[in-house]
C-alpha cells in the first residue's frame, strides 16, 4: 500500500490542469447532486411500488401478490444497472469520468420523468406494467454507473487527509435523495385522499424530477475531468491506452502483473451489508407496515424522513472518523452495531406505536445503511487501482445491489408471508451485516492510499 504522503505531495505532470478550491466545490456539488437525483428517482419508485403501484398497475391480484409483483418491478431496474455498470464503467476508465457522468444523469432524468406519464392498467391494460418495466430498465441502465462515477470522481478530487469526509458527500447525496422522495410522498399522503393519490397524485414527484435533471446536466457540462485520471501514466491525450499499447509503452508493469480478483470480492462483501439493509429498511418495511401490519402509510414514510434528516449529521461524522482512525475500525464498529440492534429495532418497528416505529427505523437507517454507505464511498474507491477503478467499483456496487437490494425485498415479502412474522427481516439484517463484517476483517486498511497507483490494494 502506498504511503499517504505520496498522494498529498504529488506534483502534477505537464499538461494536467490544476484544480482549485472552486473546482473541488463544483465536483463535490456535482457528485452530491447526481447521487441525490439517482436515489430520489429510485426512492420515488420504491415508495410508489410499496404504496400505490400494486393498485395502479396490478389491481387484479391479492394485496400480498400485488406487493410482491410491485417489488419485482422495483428489482428489475437492478438488472439493467449491471449492464450500465459494465458499459459505462469501461467507458469511464477509458475516456474519463466527466463524459460518462453527463450521459448517466441524462438517462436517469428522462426515464424518471416519463414514468410519471405512463397510463395506468385501467387505461391501457397489460401494456401499462410493460411500459413501466421498460422505463425502469432505462432508468437502471443510466443509474448503473452514476453512483460509482460520482464516488470515483469525489475520491480522486479530494485531498488525501480529507478524502473520507469529502467522498462521504456521495452518501449524503443518497440521503438527500431519499429525504426529498420521502418528503414528497409524506406531503402527498397528508394532503391527498386515497382516490386522488391513485388517480393522479402519484405522478407529481416523477414529473417534478425534470427540474432537478436540468440543473444537474448544466452543472456537469462545466465540470473538469478528474485529476487522477489525467495523471494516470496510461492516459495519452485524454484516452487510456489499450493493454497492448500500454505494454509496449512500459507504463503498466504493476497493474498488468497483479493477479486480479481479491479486491473485487472484498468490495462486493463490503457492499453487501449496506445494499441489503437499504432494500429492507428503505423499501420493504414501508410496504410491509402499510400492507401487512395495516399501519397508516404516513408513519413509515415520516420515519424515513426523520432518519434521513439525522443522517445529515451521521454521514459526514462517519467520513471524518474514517479519516481520523482508518476505514477498518469504523466498518467493524458499524457492522457489529447493526447486528446487535437488528432484533430490538424490529421489535420497535413492528410494535404498532408511532414513536417506536420511528425510533426503530431511525436506528436501522443510520447505523445499518447511511453509516455503512459513508465508509463504502471512500473505501471501495481506495481498494481499486486507477486503471480499472470505475469499472470494478461499478460492478461491485451493482452486483451487490442485485444480490441484496433487488432480491432482498422480494425474499423478505415471501418469507414474511410464509411465516406470518417479522423475524425473517431481522435475520436478513444480521446476515447481510455479517457478510460485511467478515469482508472488513479480510480487507487491508486503505486510508491514505495513492489513487494514481494502477494496481489494486489487495
Amino acid at each position: 500500500m502506498t504511503d499517504s504522503t505520496t498522494d498529498s505531495t504529488r506534483t502534477e505532470p505537464p499538461g494536467v490542469v490544476s484544480r482549485t478550491t472552486r473546482d473541488l466545490t463544483r465536483a463535490a456539488v456535482s457528485g452530491w447532486l447526481g447521487t441525490a437525483m439517482e436515489f430520489m428517482d429510485f426512492q420515488l419508485y420504491s415508495l410508489a411500488a410499496a404504496i400505490v403501484f400494486n393498485k395502479v398497475f396490478f389491481p387484479d391480484v391479492s394485496p400480498a401478490i400485488g406487493l410482491i409483483a410491485a417489488m419485482a418491478t422495483y428489482g428489475v431496474g437492478y438488472v439493467a444497472r449491471l449492464a450500465g455498470a459494465i458499459y459505462f464503467g469501461r467507458m469511464g476508465d477509458r475516456i474519463g469520468r466527466k463524459k460518462v457522468l453527463f450521459l448517466t444523469i441524462l438517462l436517469m432524468g428522462v426515464s424518471t420523468t416519463l414514468i410519471g406519464a405512463v397510463p395506468t392498467y385501467g387505461t391501457i391494460g397489460i401494456l401499462a406494467p410493460i411500459l413501466l418495466v421498460a422505463l425502469r430498465l432505462i432508468q437502471g441502465f443510466g443509474a448503473g454507473a452514476e453512483i460509482a462515477g460520482a464516488t470515483v470522481m469525489l475520491a480522486e478530487y479530494a485531498p488525501v487527509r480529507r478524502r473520507g469526509i469529502i467522498a462521504s458527500l456521495t452518501s449524503l447525496g443518497t440521503n438527500s435523495g431519499t429525504l426529498a422522495a420521502s418528503g414528497l410522498w409524506a406531503i402527498l399522503l397528508a394532503v391527498l385522499s386515497d382516490e386522488q393519490l391513485l388517480a393522479w397524485g402519484w405522478r407529481i414527484p416523477f414529473l417534478l424530477s425534470f427540474v432537478l435533471m436540468i440543473f444537474a446536466v448544466w452543472l456537469r457540462r462545466n465540470l473538469k475531468e478528474s485529476p487522477v485520471f489525467e495523471e494516470r501514466p496510461d492516459v495519452v491525450d485524454g484516452v487510456a491506452l489499450s493493454r497492448t499499447e500500454a505494454s509496449r509503452e512500459g507504463v503498466l508493469e504493476a497493474g498488468l502483473k497483479q493477479r486480479k480478483g481479491k479486491a473485487f470480492f472484498l468490495a462486493l462483501g463490503l457492499r453487501f451489508g449496506q445494499a441489503g439493509n437499504s432494500g429492507l429498511v428503505q423499501t420493504f418495511l414501508v410496504g410491509y407496515l402499510a400492507t401487512t401490519l395495516l399501519v397508516d402509510r404516513s408513519v413509515p414514510t415520516d420515519a424515513i424522513v426523520w432518519g434521513s434528516l439525522i443522517g445529515f449529521a451521521t454521514v459526514p461524522l462517519i467520513g471524518l472518523l474514517g479519516d481520523k482512525v482508518g476505514r477498518r475500525p469504523v466498518y467493524l464498529g458499524l457492522t457489529a452495531a447493526t447486528i446487535v440492534v437488528a432484533f430490538p429495532a424490529m421489535l420497535l418497528i413492528t410494535s404498532g406505536s408511532t414513536v417506536a416505529i420511528t425510533l426503530g427505523m431511525i436506528l436501522a437507517l443510520n447505523i445499518g445503511v447511511l453509516g455503512l454507505f459513508s465508509m463504502e464511498s471512500v473505501t471501495m474507491a481506495e481498494l481499486f487501482g486507477a486503471r480499472t477503478r470505475f469499472t470494478q467499483l461499478a460492478l461491485a456496487k451493482e452486483i451487490g445491489g442485485i444480490l441484496a437490494t433487488a432480491i432482498g425485498p422480494v425474499v423478505a415479502a415471501s418469507l414474511t408471508a410464509l411465516t406470518g412474522s417479522w423475524w425473517p427481516i431481522a435475520a436478513m439484517l444480521v446476515v447481510y451485516s455479517a457478510i460485511t463484517l467478515v469482508s472488513t476483517l479480510l480487507a487491508p486498511e486503505t486510508r491514505g492510499r495513492d489513487l494514481v497507483a494502477l494496481e489494486d490494494a489487495a
